[in-house]
Protein backbone atom coordinates (compact mmCIF):
# COMPACT_ATOMS: atom_id res chain seq x y z
CA UNK A 1 0.00 0.00 0.00
CA UNK A 2 2.79 2.44 0.90
CA UNK A 3 4.60 1.64 -2.33
CA UNK A 4 1.51 2.48 -4.37
CA UNK A 5 1.16 5.76 -2.50
CA UNK A 6 4.78 6.66 -3.31
CA UNK A 7 4.16 5.88 -6.98
CA UNK A 8 1.14 8.17 -7.03
CA UNK A 9 3.16 10.95 -5.37
CA UNK A 10 6.04 10.43 -7.80
CA UNK A 11 3.81 10.58 -10.87
CA UNK A 12 2.08 13.65 -9.47
CA UNK A 13 5.39 15.45 -9.06
CA UNK A 14 6.45 14.50 -12.57
CA UNK A 15 3.16 15.89 -13.87
CA UNK A 16 3.64 19.16 -12.04
CA UNK A 17 7.16 19.53 -13.41
CA UNK A 18 5.94 18.93 -16.94
CA UNK A 19 3.16 21.48 -16.48
CA UNK A 20 5.66 24.12 -15.36
CA UNK A 21 7.72 23.57 -18.51
CA UNK A 22 4.59 23.83 -20.64
CA UNK A 23 3.50 27.08 -18.99
CA UNK A 24 6.99 28.53 -19.35
CA UNK A 25 7.01 27.64 -23.05
CA UNK A 26 3.58 29.17 -23.55
CA UNK A 27 4.78 32.36 -21.87
CA UNK A 28 7.72 32.56 -24.25
CA UNK A 29 5.42 32.01 -27.24
CA UNK A 30 3.08 34.78 -26.08
CA UNK A 31 6.01 37.15 -25.53
CA UNK A 32 7.40 36.39 -29.00
CA UNK A 33 3.99 36.99 -30.55
CA UNK A 34 3.73 40.35 -28.77
CA UNK A 35 7.21 41.29 -29.99
CA UNK A 36 6.26 40.43 -33.57
CA UNK A 37 3.10 42.55 -33.35
CA UNK A 38 5.06 45.46 -31.92
CA UNK A 39 7.69 45.18 -34.65
CA UNK A 40 5.00 45.10 -37.34
CA UNK A 41 3.25 48.14 -35.88
CA UNK A 42 6.56 49.99 -35.71
CA UNK A 43 7.28 49.17 -39.39
CA UNK A 44 3.87 50.46 -40.46
CA UNK A 45 4.34 53.62 -38.41
CA UNK A 46 7.75 54.26 -40.00
CA UNK A 47 6.30 53.84 -43.52
CA UNK A 48 3.67 56.52 -42.84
Amino acid sequence: MVRKLWLVVLFGLVGLTAACNTIEGAGRDIRNTGDAISDGARDVKNKL
